[in-house]
């Protein structure tokens, strides 16, 4: 039962180069798109595939989040809210700021992706592992993962509603889909963990390719609808490059923000660990199903910035996490608590 788990570990390159086998499976299908883009009939089968995959995948989801983890994070509230603010507050007025930037920097599309980039939830897996790396506050991580991604459900929609407006395409029809799409599932994956949350924990592995899988299709789809519609003659190497030089100065302007801030405002080492991985990262896994709802046909374009800047995130607090941890004290032996160790270099 361990295999499927297993084909995406033999992808991964080294350590210090975090483009594991699932971001290559990402570049892989987007290419498989860009060469073999589905249209006509197999484009409506595609289409309602992706919809039931979308909501398969937010039911599992519901199903995985453990009601009472979370409600044990709540003590940990200063840290809790000061990474909500850095997702869902921060983050969005530096997308905001970014409108200045366009016609002459990024084009109108590529501004609406760096937008909605910044409305999308903190990631959860990766926060915890780097977290842990860098000796931080794991049960922090995973809570504060855990309710960013709860919270995003609702509040990625309202802020792109509100932000994006008509420009993005969205109505009252959109929102009556997204919550029949989205939040529906969760809300089911939720009522139902007490009788599956067993047989999910028994089938992690299977489950994980499954909905891996199912993210895979949301790409192919996207991008497919995007070839056959022409949108990719927009982008030009260039475009790309200056794309990605935003995305850099805006990653960093985050781990600036979420170090020095968390410093200032008086937490513990361990706290700010946890608030400068959980509060300056991105959810590819929760941000693409969102766009395939949100944006419909220019879902293509508009995940690409976030395509981006999640690998551009992976390296580099890889790097930062490994830091840490080579800075972090060593805790005095139980049995000598009087004496201080020697610091030494952590690899890990």
């Amino acid at each position: 039962m361990h295999r499927p788990h297993h084909l995406f570990r033999k992808l991964s390159l080294p350590s210090w180069l975090p483009l594991d086998g699932f971001i290559l499976a990402l570049v892989g299908t987007v290419a498989f798109a860009a060469l073999l883009p589905v249209s006509g009939g197999a484009a409506t089968v595609t289409d309602g595939a992706t919809k039931v995959a979308v909501a398969f995948l937010f039911f599992l989801y519901g199903a995985r989040l453990s009601t009472r983890e979370a409600l044990d994070g709540v003590r940990h509230w200063r840290l809790h809210l000061t990474v909500l603010a850095c997702t869902f507050v921060i983050f969005p007025a530096l997308g905001l700021a970014a409108r200045g930037l366009v016609p002459y920097v990024l084009t109108q599309p590529l501004y609406t992706g760096l937008l909605f980039l910044c409305l999308v939830p903190s990631t959860v897996q990766s926060s915890i592992a780097f977290t842990s790396i860098a000796r931080g506050n794991v049960a922090a991580a995973i809570c504060a993962g855990s309710f960013s991604s709860l919270i995003g459900i609702v509040v990625t929609p309202v802020l792109a509603a509100l932000l994006l407006g008509s420009g993005g395409g969205f109505s009252a029809d959109s929102m009556i889909e997204i919550a029949l799409q989205l939040l529906a599932p969760f809300l089911a994956g939720q009522l139902l963990r007490r009788w599956i949350g067993g047989f999910i924990a028994r089938h992690r592995a299977v489950l994980r390719l499954v909905d891996r899988g199912s993210i895979l299709l949301v790409v192919y789809a996207a991008f497919s609808e995007g070839m056959t519609r022409g949108i990719w003659h927009q982008i030009t190497p260039a475009r790309l490059a200056v794309l990605l030089g935003v995305e850099a100065v805006l990653l960093a302007l985050m781990l600036t923000l979420t170090t020095h801030g968390s410093r200032k405002l008086g937490f513990r080492r361990e706290d700010r660990i946890t608030i400068t991985f959980a509060g300056s990262k991105k959810s590819l896994a929760a941000g693409l199903p969102m766009a395939s709802v949100l944006f419909g046909a220019q879902a293509g374009l508009a995940v690409l910035p976030l395509m981006l800047f999640h690998q551009m995130q992976l390296m580099v607090c890889a790097v930062l996490a490994r830091r840490f941890a080579a800075r972090a004290p060593e805790p005095a032996p139980e049995s000598l608590p009087s004496e201080t160790p020697e610091p030494s270099a952590v690899s890990r």
